[in-house]
């Protein structure tokens, strides 16, 4: 009987992909505005789909075969799962290699889900989609120089190293030095993209809508939404330039007291296409590598703080947030004019890399979403709950949405402790087995949440992987400052929304009251800290 339900799931699989590729396939071309584009379309959309296909039968074939009747709970099968999920990490791992692309970034987004993955995909991404992406060659990047700037990289540059710097999942980074002399990097785009791009797209909303027909409860069909959104907007280095020069413009009007501390390359526009971006090269350590940023005289935790309020001000403030802040996205150098901190030590500037992905929040979506991380820095329950709902998790559902934000059990969130938001050492394997007992709900919070939010999730995953590099763990300061920021802007958009001067006394009252209660916590932290030295 187990036998025969194992090759239905996988037959399904095989008979829907065929049907999708030769019928799917010869409508496409004789339908088509370009013929010869959908053609091209049409053989690469069969292979990927038939390797999608047959990698998510194997891995399907492998956790029913691999758990049958084992007893839920024993020792044997926690260690046959831990096997399976370890294979099946490998197996789609190699998928996302060989495909490229877009696979690539869903490799990267799934190495962030901790609130719902198993570790063992967590691992296998995060420690190979990063920096092991593909390389295109040098024949293919002087291809994209011949389509878009007419000429080869030699001519266009007085020097081009042929061998790029960094890879990435669109796009790969060269060296250049222009003929006045400036030293640039150059990002120039895979060129198999703009045929793959439509058929990686195509593929992927096969495999997840099949999957979720297959297990209902399995339900990524947002991330489809977001991809075939964002993907467009990715692959327009002209788009990436522009947001580069709103998120400055942004900082210099909406937070000056941090300006300066905030950076982005230059873009050199008349070098600059679509399909190739030419930028002021940058040097600076990667965030995560404190060494390096011990040695240029800065310290870890000054580089967490500027980290966490860089992205709380996008967030709460500028409603224009940077969505892609993986390590790889942020260098960090000592700022230019030489500042230096009380204890001596210089001050960090931060310098953001790969604007491609950003998303924009509404008025009320920001005051929400500030509102929310305010409750939840001062446990407030009624507050949780309140903007919760707002933002789209329901009443059913906000206590679960509020524990994948904080990466904390509600015990947690809501405890009146300082430190009740800081991940301790053994929350880790706590967070796997609500991942596991509350999958159903999770996938159900992620459809029915706003995309928007469900990017601000992403990138707190990011931001909270970063802060653990530099700390070896989340700390306190973080939080201060998220409540900060986010105080301040629930108070500035509540002015902007009230001429009573009554009114706004009440709310200039209530920033008062939150500045103290900041203050109060800030103070106890210290305490706590003396007190543990003492110890």
């Amino acid at each position: 009987m187990a036998t025969r339900s194992l090759w239905r799931t996988r037959a399904k699989l095989t008979v829907a992909a065929t049907a999708l590729c030769t019928g799917g396939a010869a409508a496409a071309v004789a339908t088509s505005d370009d013929p010869a584009s959908a053609a091209k379309l049409c053989t690469t959309v069969p292979l990927r789909l038939l390797r999608d296909s047959a990698t998510a039968a194997s891995i399907v074939f492998d956790y029913q075969y691999s758990l049958w009747g084992l007893p839920e709970g024993s020792n044997e099968r926690t260690k046959i799962k831990h096997e399976v999920h370890l294979r099946s990490a490998r197996k789609l791992q190699e998928l996302c290699f060989r495909n490229g692309g877009i696979y690539i970034k869903l490799g990267q987004h799934i190495g962030q889900l901790e609130y719902l993955v198993p570790q063992e995909y967590v691992i296998t991404m995060r420690e190979s989609m990063l920096n092991k992406c593909p390389v295109s060659s040098y024949d293919q990047v002087c291809e994209v120089f011949k389509k878009e700037l007419g000429q080869m990289p030699d001519k266009v540059f007085d020097e081009f190293d042929p061998e790029p710097i960094a890879s990435a999942s669109l796009a790969q980074v060269h060296v250049a030095r222009t003929h006045d002399g400036q030293k640039v990097a150059v990002k120039v785009q895979h060129t198999h993209l703009t045929d793959t791009a439509a058929a990686d797209q195509a593929t992927v909303e096969f495999l997840v809508n099949t999957l979720h027909w297959l297990f209902p409860s399995f339900d990524y069909r947002w991330l489809v939404a977001e991809v075939r959104e964002s993907l467009p907007k990715e692959l327009d280095f002209l788009i990436e330039a522009k947001n580069s020069v709103k998120c400055l413009e942004n900082f210099r009007k909406l937070s000056p007291h941090i300006a300066d501390c905030v950076y982005a390359p230059e873009v050199h526009w008349s070098l600059s296409t679509s399909k190739l971006l030419t930028m002021e090269f940058m040097d600076g350590a990667q965030v995560n590598d404190v060494i390096t940023i011990r040695r240029l005289g800065m310290q870890p935790c000054e580089v967490s703080r500027l980290v966490s309020q860089t992205f709380a001000e996008m967030m709460f403030k500028h409603g224009f947030v940077h969505c892609d802040p993986h390590a790889a996205n942020l260098l960090v150098r000592p700022l230019p004019s030489g500042k230096r901190s009380i204890f001596g030590k210089k001050k960090p500037q931060l310098i953001l890399l790969d604007h491609g992905l950003y998303k924009e929040l509404d008025f009320c979506t920001r005051f929400n979403y500030a509102s929310l991380w305010r409750a939840l820095v001062f446990s407030d329950a009624n507050g949780i709950k309140e903007h919760s709902v707002k933002l789209g998790a329901g009443e059913d559902l906000y206590v679960l949405f509020a524990g994948i934000v904080t990466m904390r059990p509600w015990n947690r969130v809501i405890d009146p402790a300082v430190d009740h938001l800081v991940i301790k050492d053994t929350d880790s394997s706590e967070l796997q087995m609500y991942a596991s007992q509350y999958f159903p709900q999770i996938s159900e919070l992620l459809r029915r949440l706003p995309r928007v939010i469900l990017l601000m999730l992403k990138t707190n995953d990011c931001l909270r992987a970063v802060n653990n590099s530099l700390l070896q763990g989340s700390s306190l300061d973080t939080f201060f400052i998220i409540g900060k920021v986010s105080s301040e802007a629930v108070v500035e958009a509540k002015m902007t929304q009230t001429k009573s001067l009554f009114s706004r006394i009440n709310i200039w009252l209530e920033e008062l009251i939150f500045e103290a209660r900041i203050l109060a916590l800030q103070i106890a932290l210290w305490l706590l800290q003396v007190r543990k030295a003492l110890t």
